[in-house]
């Protein structure tokens, strides 16, 4: 079986491609032949050592994965050889990962594909609306009605979180680019600020004027100084990125107002909140409300590659599809 592994923990160069006995099924796992696989950030901090999980050394990289049943385990119950399938929870926590020809899948970590869905349009946002997902339902805790900020509302998990946050019967407030905010207004913001102008707080404070109930930075620039003055009454603030930030924290504007700071990363996610995620992703895929600006297609040999586009910024707005 041909993958993209690496010895251990290291740059992107380090990514070798090449033969690996194929993996096996066990009694509660599927075994799936991979159609499409991508690259996220989560995948490079794994690779690099950054985030620290166990790794079974050779180590194939990769998280998500669209493809067929090949083989089911006889624990595996209602999965069967050629059903069209996806998983995002590869490559951590001692599981190998996606970018190989095969993958094994625990059953409770795989999901049916909606009919009609293509599998490259599909792998490029089943992470992105995971997270979207967990960030505002389960962490967030958001109800219908209440006011959501998304900073950086026109990236991979930005424009995720707009276009749940609007299904969800949200009032969506966007930051990012100046180019990017008719693309954020498309996605369902009901605002679109430009993220470089100097009077941002001042203009999220008017658009804003009861509060924002939650408040999301995917920039992880944790701004909280001044974004904890913006909140409502028990608002809450989502941290999902920004791993080296270290903010100013004003105690007295959370604890006299009810508000809260969460941190939340979805790789410790549990299997239960996965497949709440699962549901979602799935009914905004069949709605086509979940679609990438633009795919950068590549062979599973330049998975190196990917790596290295993504940690240097040269993806932005962009999702790479990994055909093996």
């Amino acid at each position: 079986m041909r993958a993209a592994y690496i010895e251990r923990p290291g740059p992107a160069a380090d990514i070798r491609f090449g033969d690996l006995p194929a993996p096996r099924p066990g009694p509660t796992d599927v075994l799936v032949d991979v159609i499409a696989t991508t690259v996220n950030p989560v995948d490079t901090f794994v690779r690099s050592g950054a985030f620290p999980t166990p790794l079974p050394l050779p180590f194939v990289v990769g998280r998500d994965l669209v493809g067929r049943v090949a083989e089911a385990g006889p624990g595996a119950a209602g999965f069967r050889a050629g059903d069209l399938v996806w998983c995002n929870s590869l490559g951590y926590d001692g599981r190998q990962g996606s970018a190989a020809e095969q993958a094994v899948v625990p059953v409770d970590r795989l999901f049916r594909l909606p009919a009609g869905v293509d599998p490259a349009t599909a792998v490029t946002v089943l992470h992105p609306a995971a997270t979207a997902y967990l960030a505002l339902f389960v962490h967030g805790r958001l109800r219908p009605g209440e006011t959501v900020v998304v900073a950086g509302g026109a990236g991979n998990v930005g424009a995720a979180l707009v276009a749940l946050a609007s299904a969800a019967g949200a009032c969506v407030v966007a930051t990012a680019a100046a180019a990017d905010l008719e693309y954020c207004r498309r996605n369902g913001a009901v605002e679109a600020l430009d993220y470089h102008a100097p009077d941002l707080v001042d203009r999220l404070r008017t658009v804003s004027p009861d509060g924002v109930d939650v408040y999301l930075d995917t920039a992880g620039r944790n701004e909280l100084e001044q974004v904890i003055d913006l909140l409502a009454l028990r608002g809450r603030i989502v941290l999902l990125a920004g791993g080296a930030s270290r903010p100013v924290l004003p105690v007295g504007a959370l604890y006299q107002n009810d508000r809260a700071v969460i941190g939340f990363v979805i790789s410790h996610a549990t299997v239960a909140e996965l497949t709440e995620a699962a549901v979602m992703v799935n009914r905004m895929l069949a709605a086509g409300r979940l679609t990438p600006r633009e795919t950068v297609p590549l062979p599973l040999s330049a998975v190196a590659e990917a790596h290295r586009m993504l940690e240097q910024g040269e993806l932005r707005g962009r999702r790479v599809v990994i055909h093996p």
